[in-house]
């Protein structure tokens, strides 16, 4: 495939509205005349559906060597343990060393991970201690990849395409990491050990790993950015810097960690509850909400990179945040099962739509040099409550009711997000700062 033009037809120079309304037709898919987007994105494609396929194959690996809840949890939190651990790590080296070695590396070992689980299979269950140290790996995988992803991105698209590609990326992930991978492991696992079907896994990261050999290496780097500091300490405290000294940006992470705070507790650990004491027991009712959810967030990908970048677009990502919070109110007031439906569609499609909006925001107002860091930021701060609201929701469901909880878990990142647009004057800024390509 050539470059975008050719996706939306050929050039009218006697109709240049006709061929701008042409081309408009096709904004949402125009990154794919890339080719070096196509093959990261193939990359892409691969490794989250491989996620969404180990999250399931884990939890019955862990069930055939014998595990229960308690050692599910240290598989889990292995996992989330590398993630955090190489957040920071990998968005530095994403900006000292070649993107492309980053991803290539990452895929390379998740497949050699993935494949020690499959040989380990032919003699018996594979243990738990070794299926830990997997998903460590894995985690800490992720958390040099994405930075290395996120920083690629504007060195291989034009500005205008970013959006584009962040709306392509947040569609796949709903889709595949939380139903195709999983459904395709279900299936799996309903004739094959654990260990077996992991070979799927393995094979999707030794196709993602095939396929980055042929991305080309990133353009020069500008002549006007600067060489790398020779200390790493300084490539974090510069980050960091920038980070609190750029208003919109610091004031976009203080609302996401509270939002992580209030939400994702209530949403992970309490909504199953809720649904059984509400719905029924039936372990559907609870699956269908969250595969309602990730439908929403594919549609609210699609629909915001189909568009323009809005001219508002620190506003809208933070009131569309907020705003798309609020059925977690009805949620936890309700007993209709087709409300609940509607408002974890409304809040998936709002998370993923704001999400899109953010990512270009990094990739298009942050310096080139220390995207990897500030996206790798970003990804640290976002996370690091997570594990602290999952742990204070079970006991706080102990003394405070869940209609009370949802209540305030729906209202408050709305409050956040007003409070962030007008303590970082983001009205303003986004006027002074116009991104209309």
């Amino acid at each position: 495939m050539s470059e975008p033009a050719d996706l939306a037809g050929a050039v009218d120079d006697d109709n240049p509205e006709a061929d701008a309304a042409a081309r408009d037709r096709w904004r949402v898919i125009r990154p794919l005349g890339h080719r070096d987007f196509r093959v990261l994105f193939g990359a892409v494609v691969l490794s989250i559906f491989a996620a969404g396929m180990w999250a399931v194959v884990m939890v019955y690996a862990v069930i055939d060597a014998g595990g229960g809840p308690l050692e599910l949890s240290l598989v889990a939190g292995a996992n989330a343990t590398g993630l955090l651990l190489c957040a920071i790590p990998g968005g530095i080296v994403a900006d000292r060393v070649s993107r492309r070695a980053i991803v290539r590396v990452v895929e390379l070992v998740n497949f050699l991970a993935i494949t020690s689980v499959v040989i380990a299979g032919l003699s018996g269950p594979v243990s738990v201690a070794h299926l830990a140290v997997v998903s460590f790996v894995l985690g800490a995988g992720a958390g040099f990849f994405f930075p290395a992803y996120t920083a690629i991105l504007p060195r291989i698209l034009p500005p205008g395409q970013l959006l584009a590609a962040n709306g392509l990326e947040g569609a796949i992930r709903p889709a595949l990491q939380q139903a195709a991978g999983p459904a395709t492991a279900g299936v799996l696992l309903a004739a094959l050990i654990p260990s077996h079907a992991a070979v799927i896994i393995a094979i999707a990261h030794g196709l993602a790993f095939v396929g980055l050999l042929f991305l080309r290496a990133e353009p020069p780097a500008p002549h006007d950015e600067p060489e790398r500091a020779a200390s790493v300490f300084h490539d974090l405290k510069e980050a960091v810097v920038f980070t609190v000294r750029t208003p919109w940006l610091f004031a976009t992470l203080l609302f996401a960690t509270g939002w992580v705070l209030v939400f994702v507790g209530p949403e992970e650990v309490l909504l199953p509850f809720l649904t059984r004491e509400r719905i029924g027991e039936d372990p559907r009712w609870f699956g269908f909400l969250l595969a309602v959810y990730g439908l929403g967030g594919v549609v609210g990908s699609i629909v915001v990179s189909s568009r323009k970048l809005p001219r508002r677009y620190l506003t809208v990502m933070n009131l569309v945040w907020g705003i798309s919070t609020l059925p977690f109110i009805i949620v936890g007031i309700t007993d209709q099962y087709w409300l609940m439906l509607v408002s974890m569609f409304i809040i998936g499609f709002g998370f993923s739509y704001g999400n899109v909006i953010w990512g270009t925001l990094l990739q298009r107002r942050v310096p080139r040099h220390m995207l990897g860091r500030i996206s790798s930021l970003d990804f640290f701060v976002s996370l690091a409550l997570m594990p602290l609201s999952m742990a204070l929701a079970g006991p706080l469901a102990e003394v405070v009711p869940l209609q009370t909880i949802f209540i305030v878990a729906g209202l408050l990142p709305f409050v956040f997000g007003i409070v962030a647009i007008f303590a970082a004057r983001m009205p303003q800024d986004e006027i002074a700062h116009p991104l209309d390509r």
